[in-house]
């Protein structure tokens, strides 16, 4: 595989793409103030205009140079944390215009979906990028950033559960072989939510702690949630409200939509009494696709961020198909594919199938992998 030079990598004019999800606040904007049509111009900005480059632009398999340093990446940082603060600022126009605006109800309805696949799509994107950073101010706008959709137990599930059994019973998000998405996401939004809890209760009965000790993040969690709702009321009253909430109902479907992709039918082999096999490159759906790599910034070279978890983004590397599974599509097509479940078994049930064959030819009943083997006992850490 062809290297990026380091200059390269940290240049403007390679971060650059990267910026285009800045895009999506005139849309929003354009949105919000003339109704109509343009109400539906955030979903066809995410999912339409990226997915038209994906065709146009075709796949970027070149890997930037792992000697560049911190420093030199701060356009690809600033990127990420310049986000919160924008997305926060577009929300409270969102809040506080709509319920006062002349918009009709299905227009209203119609940018709040759009409003949700933009905090989705980019805001929680974004979030998971920077907690998985060391510096204390990355993760504190990913906390905060979680606030704005109402699902901030998604950073303990993502850190303490998800990245420990990725491809096993005890991960709620690896979708089950055969599982359609719309069983996938009402199992999902409770079970993660659970084992979130029931991880931090774990981390703290290891150290002799009371769940409710100060020190457990959910209070963080709470407090911010519920800041986020009093101001969500504070600026357009109980319409605010349902504004708020619908806007980040969307954005945890489109979460869980990227979720159930990433790892569809993905599992890792069973060495007995309950323990598995490292986790792996194959163990991650991987999509090269350039343009939709902007939008998600290199979300879809997923393979080697579950490698390299605190690898920032423009230094995530791609992997060829004798290392990792890779889909037809990027991830935003993928996921209207994954709406709708007959189409969706006959494009990826061959393709796991075919992966079963390439990486585990000695297994021959995939029946227990496929029911969830060995699950989690009920009240287990």
């Amino acid at each position: 595989m062809s290297l990026l030079s380091p200059e390269k990598v940290a240049s403007p004019a390679q971060a650059l793409p990267f910026w285009l999800s800045f895009g999506t606040v005139p849309v929003a904007l354009l949105g919000m103030a003339w109704g109509g049509f343009w109400v539906l111009l955030l979903p066809i900005y995410c999912w339409g205009l990226f997915s038209a480059l994906d065709a146009a632009l075709g796949l970027n398999t070149e890997n930037a140079s792992l000697d560049t340093s911190d420093e030199d990446l701060w356009l690809y940082r600033w990127l990420t944390m310049l986000w919160f603060p924008v997305q926060f600022v577009l929300l409270c126009i969102f809040l506080w215009y709509l319920p006062r605006s002349g918009l009709g109800v299905w227009e209203k309805i119609g940018m709040t979906f759009g409003m949700g696949v933009m905090t989705g799509t980019i805001g929680i994107n974004y979030s998971h990028e920077l907690m998985h950073q060391k510096p204390k101010v990355e993760r504190w706008l990913a906390d905060l950033m979680l606030a704005t959709v109402l699902y901030s137990h998604f950073r303990t599930e993502h850190l303490k559960v998800h990245h420990l059994y990725v491809g096993t019973p005890r991960d709620a998000v690896t979708a089950r072989y055969n599982e359609g998405f719309h069983r996938f996401f009402p199992r999902v939004v409770v079970e993660t939510r659970r084992s979130a809890f029931r991880a931090e209760k774990a981390w703290l009965a290891r150290k002799g702690l009371p769940w409710w000790h100060r020190s457990n993040p959910y209070w963080r969690y709470w407090l911010l949630q519920g800041g986020m709702m009093f101001l969500a009321l504070a600026l357009g009253g109980w319409q605010g409200i349902l504004l708020f909430a619908g806007q980040a109902a969307v954005a945890t479907w489109q979460l869980e939509l990227v979720n159930y992709v990433e790892h569809y039918g993905l599992t890792r082999r069973h060495l007995g009494e309950g323990r598995y096999e490292h986790a792996l490159p194959r163990h991650s759906w991987n999509a090269a696709h350039k343009a939709t790599n902007w939008l998600l910034i290199n979300l879809q070279r997923h393979s080697d961020h579950h490698y390299k978890p605190d690898r920032r983004f423009p230094l995530l590397q791609n992997y060829e198909e004798d290392e990792a599974p890779q889909l037809p599509r990027g991830y935003p097509a993928m996921t209207f594919v994954a709406m709708i479940p007959p189409l969706w078994r006959r494009m990826m049930n061959p393709r796991v199938r075919a992966w079963r064959k390439q990486f585990y030819p000695d297994i021959t009943d995939w029946k227990p992998y496929n029911k969830g083997l060995n699950p989690i006992p009920r009240g287990a850490p």
